[in-house]
């Protein structure tokens, strides 16, 4: 029943929840009931007579008695009328009568699942609070349980009561007081406030003061001890709903945890909850925690010393329980039973693994192996899941009743331990909503309150979640434990991140990375032992989560080797386990370890196991896991041993992983383990659709992190790609594609020119060629042309964006066409995701050597991008401008070849349309705008003088320098202002256009000399020196005042190189002076007499420190630096000699003594660098030159 009780619901979702059957057509007996007694009532008038008071008992007798059940087709209207009714006939100096209508509100309301509406919620309301404050106190119990019902999610509707509710003198207030005497009466009141405090989707919520209020009657109620008079499930309910109360408020009322003691005081009853009751553990909390990486208390169980680490499992029983379910009348506050705790004893395990620990308490750990116990009672495999703990579901309870705990004692303590198991799981149900609402760096303050570390030798091990893990009794809250522990590892990387142990400390205190490292060693401790440990289903599932949430965010590169080989070797039995969510949880784990921090040399060595290395416990072994060629009737391409493409390390032995992936996806399931398979389609021959989707994301992390372990088997991958796209399900589509597009990347990136793979050890060009294909001969073409579902389409296209250059040249050639038809053509799609993924498609094809010269293809595909760039989705918008900047790379690449037919032949009208679109695009969001200015510059880069000298391209030139200086200066993304750096740079290596002369070029000096000197971004300030130096004439450099001022701002860059605030900055400080020197040696190459006088006055003030960087850069250049300048010690003396001896060539002015002090300046500076007998006749020499 229990629609509103909070007390006796489970403590992980909405207390009030549908049944889990479809409603049932109503019986005529149940509706007729219903509207007979209904019309009875209703005809009923206030009368004090004794025999209208007996009728009216009889009356409401009737209607509780009534057999009612969801869908018994008693409208809620009729219901919220005919309570009204029932008060109305109530006169509030009947005790009896007030208590026994407050007990039909209660029923109907929870029986019928109705929500009074607010016409009707006023009058109730009026009535049952002016109740509590007329009529004895016997009678306030049933009068609140009423109120519960009436508040249950109408909170928003109560307003104007709250002030008689929850003011200072408010009803509930004193009622949920501590100095209240009636024990049950203040657990009551306490679940009305907790009701008060559910939200409804939509509907306002408890003003603030009112959320403050409640919440601290809630942590009062927390902190407060188990009074005398109060009996042990009286209190378990207690706490309870003081759980839910809060957990509402954090849920529904968004409420913020801002307040270090507010958080600290709620996490230190929390730690308190979460173990209540627990068998042999009794703890001492502090009243608050405050956020410290050190314990704060030491309130740990002693621990017997024979005690070995695989005693940490939990306690049961042997003896099995006899449940009797006799018929009663079902009461909110007493709906109990074993399953709603998730209270379940595992069968008697024989052999090692069992210590006792406790007076009365066995701790029993399973051997690998034990399969999961059915939780509701059924034998057959597949039953035996149940809800996740946290789920809406879980609220539901399946009995009511009372008397399941009769015949006395023993009934009793299961009754107990099963309410106590409940204050634990709604203990960590509440922290699971206090990790939602607070921040991460909050959250890891308190990690050692909840964490588990290393133990120091003799000491015992503190409480957190993992003592409930290992220790807990129910398996539910173990499962709760574990997905709260879930939640403080997700995206835990960052703080994870300071973690190391590689090396011996030996030191008098305990670094804080160290403290770090010893608490992911024990956190892999414990889960492993938690997993050999544990038999239900569900529970393994959470604990295979959680290892793989743990896997993803420890720094493994940091640690000590052998722990994911841990992980790695027990895992292993659990990928055959019946329970289908047990199986893929163990290959979502797998594919954490592949895909964290890859490659791993650990991890590499894990793939090269024998592929029966820990599969043959059980009779587990996959059979099918011996030969390469197992599942094919025919294979489509020469197998292994016809190709030169050997596993790594000369290994013959073929990747376990990649053989169980495989059959995972394309053998037919095995009767072993079909049971308990949710998810597979009835009559289906192949394993459950997760646990392939699961395996195809594994085979795409190894192809990402481990491309040489993949590619041995590249051809029947592709067999595998090709069944998975020609199947009718899209999700096993898709994760064929995603396999596809990482397959297609492994193989780019083994060709690229920086590639440190050996050739002979990468996939023959000719091999990849057939891999295509087989791909283009298949059903790729379908799923591109596949509209009915556009992310299908999306990822087919990224995945034929991975086609290698070379390889695509060799394809056939109407499969060439073929791939470019049908992007072309989907470029015109309504979907955004196909037009974005095509967009990019295109800009990565125009790129290909075979195509770049194409100049029809290189204009189509220069139309199709522009009409993309006009799209309404940012997406595609940024797409098409990453497209149009690499298709402005191709004009330039074309533009450097001997053969000048691409520049003659390409169109200038096109080339106007492109500058505009660019404009405009440099004008849109950051996003699109660092591509947009990249286009730019290539585009002014590209023009030939043909064009500039057009009357119609003076305009559009002026605008595009224009927009390049707007956004140097502009306070954008630094990306985008590096981007319209780097861009303003291929505007100055244009010949044809008039720089020096034209009136925007003091402007876009003055931009450049503006950022290399005050841009807090110091790879921008090293883009913009680089920019400054590309001019190869003086007369580029404009007037004398305008080269003066650059010089001056270098020299002032220089002095300025290490001034940031950013300590991220002083690794690329190096850089900037380099790339300053060069400009400034650039400059000094290409003075005219003029300039002369100038650069004097600037090293006569800062000569030495100059000199000093000069220096700097003749001996060491600059490592990592984005220029792509010529660094080398030859190349770096030539050009201070160079620019020497262009000093020495200057006619100066008469009476300038300029020329000869800047050519002093630049002879010392060779003398002190070459610093050798013979550098002296060197520069002499130079000189008489």
């Amino acid at each position: 029943m229990a629609a509103v009780q909070l007390a006796g619901s489970l403590p992980c979702g909405p207390p009030r929840e549908a049944p889990p059957e479809p409603p049932r057509e109503p019986t005529p007996e149940q509706d007729n009931g219903f509207r007979r007694l209904s019309a009875r009532l209703c005809a009923l008038r206030p009368d004090d007579s004794s025999s209208a008071r007996t009728e009216i008992h009889l009356l409401f007798d009737q209607l509780i008695s009534e057999n009612y059940s969801e869908g018994s087709g008693v409208a809620p209207e009729d219901v919220s009328a005919l309570l009204v009714q029932a008060c109305r006939l109530v006169p509030l100096n009947q005790n009896h009568l007030v208590s026994k209508v407050s007990q039909l509100i209660h029923h109907l309301l929870n029986r019928l699942q109705v929500i009074v509406d607010e016409q009707n919620l006023d009058f109730l309301l009026a009535y049952t609070i002016s109740a509590i404050q007329q009529c004895s106190s016997w009678t306030h119990m049933e009068i609140l349980q009423a109120l519960a019902a009436l508040v249950y999610c109408n909170g928003s509707k109560c307003q104007k009561y709250l002030p008689d509710l929850l003011g200072k003198t408010g009803l509930l207030m004193k009622l949920s007081d501590l100095a209240q005497s009636d024990p049950e009466v203040r657990r009551a009141a306490v679940h009305c406030m907790a009701n008060l405090c559910l939200s409804v989707p939509g509907q306002p919520y408890l003003e603030e003061p009112y959320q403050n209020i409640c919440f601290q009657a809630f942590l009062t109620t927390l902190q407060s001890p188990k009074s005398s008079d109060m009996d042990d499930i009286t209190f378990c309910m207690l706490l309870q709903n003081a759980l839910k109360g809060i957990q509402s408020l954090l849920n529904g009322g968004k409420m913020k945890l801002t307040q270090t003691d507010k958080l600290g005081a709620l996490l230190a009853v929390l730690k308190k909850s979460m173990f209540h009751g627990l068998p042999g553990l009794n703890i001492e909390m502090p009243t608050v925690l405050y956020p410290t990486p050190l314990p704060q208390y030491d309130g740990r169980p002693l621990v017997k010393p024979q005690q070995s680490e695989y005693c940490a499992s939990r306690p049961t029983s042997n003896k099995k329980k006899k449940f009797r379910i006799k018929p009663k009348k079902i009461q909110q506050e007493e709906e109990e039973e074993k399953e709603s705790s998730g209270e379940i004893e595992a069968a008697p395990v024989t052999g090692t693994g069992r210590v006792n620990m406790h007076e009365g308490n066995t701790w029993r750990s399973s051997p690998l192996g034990v399969q999961s116990l059915p939780l509701d009672g059924s034998g057959p495999a597949g039953k035996d899941r149940v809800s996740l703990p946290f789920s809406s579901s879980s609220w539901k309870r399946v009995s009511s009743s009372e008397s399941d705990y009769s015949d006395a004692e023993g009934g009793m303590q299961s009754k107990m331990r099963s309410y106590q198991a409940k204050v634990r799981q709604g203990a960590l149900a509440c922290f699971l909503s206090t990790i939602k609402s607070i921040e991460r760096k909050v959250l890891y303050g308190y990690w050692s309150a909840f964490v588990p570390d290393t133990p120091e030798l003799g000491s015992p091990q503190s409480v957190s979640l993992m003592t409930l893990t290992l220790k807990d009794p129910s398996p539910k809250t173990r499962a709760c434990a574990l997905q709260v522990l879930s939640a403080i590892l997700e995206g835990s990387k960052q703080f994870l991140s300071v973690a190391e142990d590689t090396s011996d400390h030996r030191r008098a205190f305990t670094p804080f990375s160290v403290m770090i490292a010893s608490s992911i060693r024990e956190l892999h401790r414990c889960l492993l032992l938690a997993l050999v440990a544990e038999s239900s289903s569900q529970t393994l599932t959470q604990i295979i989560k959680c290892l793989a949430n743990l896997v993803s965010n420890a720094p493994y590169n940091r640690l000590k080797l052998s722990l994911l080989t841990k992980v790695w070797n027990h895992i292993k039995p659990y990928i055959r386990h019946k329970d289908v969510n047990v199986r893929v949880s163990s290959l979502t784990l797998l594919g954490a370890i592949v895909s964290t921090h890859a490659p791993l040399p650990e991890v590499q060595l894990l793939l090269q196991q024998p592929c029966s290395s820990g599969l043959s416990n059980s009779n587990s072994a996959t059979p099918h896991l011996s030969t390469p060629d197992w599942w094919k009737k025919a294979p489509a391409g020469p197998s292994l041993e016809e190709t030169s493409i050997s596993s790594p390390k000369g290994s013959s032995e073929p990747c376990w992983l990649v053989r169980l992936c495989i059959s995972t996806v394309v053998l037919p399931k095995e009767d072993s383990c079909s049971g308990s398979d949710a998810g597979s389609v009835a009559g289906s021959t192949y394993e459950p659709s997760p646990m392939r989707l699961e395996a195809l994301q594994v085979l795409a992390h190894l192809a990402r992190g481990y491309f040489p372990m993949a590619q041995v088997y590249l051809m029947e991958l592709g067999e595998v790609i090709c069944k998975c796209m020609g199947e009718a399900d899209p999700s096993i589509q898709l994760h064929g594609a995603k396999l596809l597009e990482e397959l297609g990347t492994g193989l780019i990136q083994q060709y690229k020119p920086d590639s440190t793979i050996p050739p002979d050890q990468r996939v023959p060009v000719f091999l990849v060629v057939m891999f295509w294909t087989m791909m283009l001969n298949g059903p790729l073409p379908r799923a591109l042309q596949n509209s009915e579902h556009p992310t299908l389409q999306a990822s087919t296209c990224d995945a034929l964006s991975s086609i290698l250059p070379e390889a695509f040249s060799n394809l056939p050639n109407d499969r060439q066409i073929l791939c470019i038809t049908v992007l072309l053509g989907l470029n015109d799609s309504k979907n955004r995701l196909v037009k974005a993924a095509t967009s990019r498609a295109l800009g990565v094809y125009v790129l290909f050597p075979c195509l770049r010269q194409d100049v029809i293809f290189v204009a189509d595909t220069a139309n199709a991008i522009l009409m993309s760039l006009q799209d309404k989705s940012l997406n595609v918008r940024a797409k098409a401008a990453w497209s149009l900047g690499n298709l402005t790379d191709t004009l330039i690449v074309n533009m450097e070849t001997p053969d000048p037919s691409f520049q003659e032949e390409f169109s200038g009208l096109l080339l106007l349309k492109m500058l505009r679109s660019a404009i405009e695009a440099s004008k849109d969001k950051d996003k699109v705008k660092s591509n947009a200015v990249r286009a730019l510059g290539n585009l002014l880069h590209f023009l030939q003088p043909s064009h500039i000298e057009k009357p119609r391209f003076a305009e559009i030139i002026e605008e595009s320098i224009q927009a390049l200086i707007s956004t140097v200066l502009t306070e954008a993304a630094m990306k985008v202002r590096w981007n319209a750096c780097y861009a303003m740079g291929n505007v100055f290596k244009n010949p044809a256009l008039p720089l020096g002369t034209a009136p925007w070029t003091s402007q876009a000096y003055n931009a450049l000399t503006s950022v290399v000197t005050s841009c807090k971004n110091f790879k921008v300030r090293i883009r913009s020196a680089a920019a400054l130096s590309i001019p190869g004439k003086r007369a580029h450099y404009g007037s004398v005042d305008q080269y003066a001022q650059i010089w001056n701002a270098l020299v002032t860059a220089l002095q300025k190189s290490e001034d940031t605030t950013d300590f991220l900055e002083f690794k690329y400080c190096a850089s900037l002076r380099t790339q300053i020197c060069r400009a400034l040696i650039h400059l000094l190459s290409l003075a005219s007499a003029s300039d002369l006088p100038c650069i004097r006055g600037t090293l006569e003030l800062n000569g030495d420190m100059v000199r000093s960087y000069i220096l700097q850069f003749l001996k060491s250049g600059a490592e990592g630096d984005d220029t792509g300048g010529p660094y080398s010690p030859q190349e770096r003396d030539q050009m201070v000699k160079m620019a020497l001896k262009h000093i020495s060539s200057v006619h100066a002015l008469a009476g300038d003594t300029s020329k000869r002090a800047i050519m002093g300046f630049l002879e010392d500076t060779l003398t002190v660098y070459f610093d050798s007998p013979g550098s002296q006749v060197a520069v002499l020499e130079l000189k008489n030159q």
